[in-house]
């Protein structure tokens, strides 16, 4: 008994040291300075979404929409930059696209009583159709340079290939993380926050576990799964437009599968699919998992369809996983 409880709170945690130390080991250029830059920066967008998808798996719910809300967004801003000349009024736009989107989705679902995979999904395809339609069906490029700085500078104000060229460790984690880091750590201890130290967050877990006691204690079940997806939305936003920075341009295609790697994270990281159980330290390393899995078949070159068919497998096998999990909670 003590070893299953044991694994349940610290087995992903050992899995992927183990999996970090053995692509540290047989993959080359795995653990340089350059390749961890690149690997943190590659798990900064589904970190922060990642953030709030927790807080939706632990009330019962799920957002599949958060993949189009994040390509929307990063194209509203862009071209709302260009439009207006004011990077800060782009931002202030995508980041109200992506409210607007999380709150009809939360009301829909709670005030219509509409599944969760129906509304999100359906919103999927209506926000990723409207991301083609202002973005004319190509990328929108920015010609402001303050918006690139958002996604490609450091704290201290240091470019990123500066500082990944920096060939001693220490010199260039002193010249500074790159700002979406920084933005994906701040998210992840705000949320870690309100999640465990919280009203909102122990309502979170009360009506994923049980709604209907959660509404004969007075939880109001209604307006808390509101505001979960719309933080969901705000928060996908924000990705969004991190992520265009990193792009210096919107992109209506991107994001293609990104809520399946976020769900995928979560489920990994001990987030039970039916509701009432999540940790944020689970969620980080279930996010980094998926991270590493994927940075290491594009050191080893694996091809682009065979990537597919891993975070397909990846995906079935937390399901499954969280599934004997749960039938050994009842047994």
């Amino acid at each position: 008994m003590n070893w299953r409880n044991l694994w349940d709170k610290a087995g992903m945690l050992v899995v992927f040291v183990v999996l970090f130390v053995a692509c540290a080991i047989c993959i080359e250029n795995f653990f340089s300075w350059r390749n961890m830059i690149g690997l943190s920066l590659s798990v900064c967008s589904v970190g922060m979404v990642a953030c709030t998808m927790l807080f939706c798996l632990a009330s019962g719910d799920f957002d599949i929409s958060v993949e189009s809300t994040v390509a929307f967004s990063g194209v509203l801003a862009a071209v709302v930059t260009n439009s207006t000349g004011s990077v800060m009024t782009g931002i202030m736009a995508g980041l109200a696209a992506g409210t607007l989107i999380g709150l009809a989705n939360g009301t829909i679902i709670a005030k219509l009583k509409i599944n969760a995979l129906i509304t999100t999904l359906a919103t999927m395809q209506i926000v990723r159709g409207l991301c083609y339609i202002v973005s004319g069906g190509s990328a929108v490029g920015v010609s402001r340079e303050a918006f690139f700085k958002l996604g490609n500078s450091s704290l201290p104000g240091i470019h990123l290939a500066d500082a990944a060229a920096r060939p001693d460790f220490i010199v260039a984690l002193a010249a500074g993380l790159p700002t979406p880091v920084w933005i994906c750590i701040g998210c992840f201890v705000v949320f870690g926050v309100l999640l465990n130290r919280t009203t909102f967050g122990r309502n979170t877990l009360a009506i994923g576990g049980n709604k209907e006691a959660a509404l004969l204690a007075g939880i109001a079940v209604d307006r808390t799964k509101i505001l979960i997806f719309t933080l969901q939305g705000l928060v996908a936003a924000f990705a969004g437009v991190v992520l265009a920075s990193r792009m210096t341009s919107g992109q209506p295609a991107s994001s293609l599968g990104f809520s399946l790697v976020v769900i995928s994270g979560c489920v990994l990281g001990g987030v039970s699919l039916s509701g009432g159980v999540g940790t944020m330290v689970g969620t980080i390393v279930g996010v980094f998992i998926m991270g590493t899995v994927q940075n290491a078949m594009n050191l080893m070159n694996v091809p682009t369809f065979y990537q597919y068919v891993a975070r397909g497998a990846i995906l079935l096998a937390a399901v499954l996983f969280d599934q004997l999990k749960q039938r050994g909670k009842r047994s």
